[in-house]
C-alpha cells in the first residue's frame, strides 16, 4: 500500500510547488489567526468567514455579523476587533458569525481553495487535529501562512509539532517537514522562550500584546477542529 504523503509549504508563496487537489490542507498562522480561530469555534462562535481584504470585510458592514480586520498586527480602525484571541471569547462569540480579515492566514486560507479539505490548526487543536489526520486516507499538506509571503518560525514550529505526532504513522516526509521537526524536538518543552527569537514576536511586543504570544502557545487547550465548508469556517462534525 502506498504510502500518504505528509508535506511542509514554508510560505504561501511556495504552494503553487505543491498538487493539492486531492491532500487535506492545514492553514497555519500562530500569531494570531489560527489560534483565534481555534479559539473563536471551541467558544461557540457559529462561524468564521476569511476574506481576503479589508474591502471584502467591510462590505457585510448591514449585515448582523462581526466584522474582524488586522493589518500588520494592529485591529483596522472602524471594525469590532482584530485577530486576538482574547477578542474570541464566549461572551463575544457565542452565537455569532465573524468576519475575518488578517495579514498572513486569511491570504493562506484564500490560496488553498480547490483542497480537498481545508481545517485550521493551532497550538490549542495540536492533539484533537493530529488525532483527526490519523484516520484520514489523504495525504496531509500543512500550510505555514508566514508573514507577507516569507518564513516564519512560529508556524513552521507548529507543522513540526504536527509532524511529530504523526512520524510514526504511514506518511512520507519531505525535506521541510524533516526540518520543521527537528526544530519542534529542539523548542518543545518551552516554545515561549524558544519562540522569543522570532521577528514576528518582537513586532507584537513593540505594540504591547506580548500576552497574546504566550496565550497562542498554550497546547491543547481546545478539542474543536474547524473546517472550511463554502465560504464559511465551522467546527467539525
Amino acid at each position: 500500500m502506498q504510502k500518504r504523503n505528509l508535506e511542509v509549504c514554508l510560505t504561501p508563496a511556495l504552494l503553487h510547488l505543491y498538487d493539492f487537489k486531492e491532500s487535506i490542507v492545514v492553514v497555519i498562522d500562530i500569531f494570531r489567526a489560527t489560534s483565534s480561530i481555534c479559539y473563536g469555534i471551541e467558544n461557540g462562535a457559529e462561524a468564521i468567514i476569511p476574506v481576503a481584504t479589508i474591502e471584502a470585510c467591510e462590505s457585510y458592514r448591514h449585515s448582523e455579523f462581526l466584522l474582524a480586520a488586522e493589518r500588520n498586527g494592529e485591529v483596522v480602525a472602524g471594525f469590532d476587533f482584530g485577530n486576538s484571541p482574547f477578542s474570541y471569547i464566549k461572551d463575544k462569540v457565542h452565537g455569532k458569525t465573524v468576519v475575518l480579515t488578517t495579514t498572513n492566514g486569511t491570504h493562506a486560507i484564500n490560496v488553498s481553495r480547490g483542497a480537498s479539505k481545508i481545517v485550521i490548526g493551532s497550538f490549542f487543536n495540536l492533539g484533537a487535529l493530529c488525532d483527526w489526520l490519523k484516520t484520514q486516507p489523504n495525504d496531509v499538506l500543512l500550510l505555514c501562512s508566514g508573514w507577507k509571503d516569507k518564513v516564519n518560525l512560529e508556524d513552521t514550529l507548529f507543522a513540526g509539532g504536527v509532524v511529530h505526532n504523526l512520524i510514526n504513522e504511514d506518511y512520507q516526509l519531505d525535506d521541510s517537514g524533516i526540518a520543521a521537526e527537528d526544530l519542534y524536538r529542539i523548542a518543545k518543552n518551552d516554545l515561549n522562550t524558544y519562540l522569543k527569537k522570532t521577528s514576528h514576536s518582537e513586532r507584537l511586543k513593540k505594540l504591547g500584546i506580548e500576552e497574546d504570544i504566550a496565550f497562542c502557545l498554550q497546547v491543547d487547550i481546545t478539542t474543536s477542529i474547524p473546517i472550511l465548508d463554502g465560504e464559511r469556517l465551522v467546527k467539525m462534525k
